[in-house]
């Protein structure tokens, strides 16, 4: 019989959730965040978003600083990790 304390402890830092979006969203994420980065460059900017928040029916959205995001009815969060994943 295995318990759960026989397994190791893992928090949700550790573990990483790979989330398939549609490839759209992920490019009107991507024109979001460079946006940002091109008003923003000038400006040394001390806080890094955490991803884009973003509706998937107009593709509108906009950065969200928080590390645990609250989402309107039918909008997506694109963390960072999946804008920068890839070269554009």
């Amino acid at each position: 019989m295995t318990y759960l304390s026989d397994k190791p402890n893992k928090t949700n830092q550790d573990m990483e959730i790979h989330i398939l979006l549609d490839p759209t969203l992920l490019r009107a994420a991507r024109r979001i965040y460079t946006n940002y980065s091109k008003l923003h460059s000038k400006v040394k900017v001390s806080k890094r978003p955490t991803g884009v928040a973003i509706h998937t029916n107009n593709h509108r959205g906009q950065l969200i600083f928080s590390p645990r995001p609250i989402l309107l009815p039918g909008e997506c969060f694109v963390p960072m990790k999946q804008i920068e994943s890839e070269a554009y």
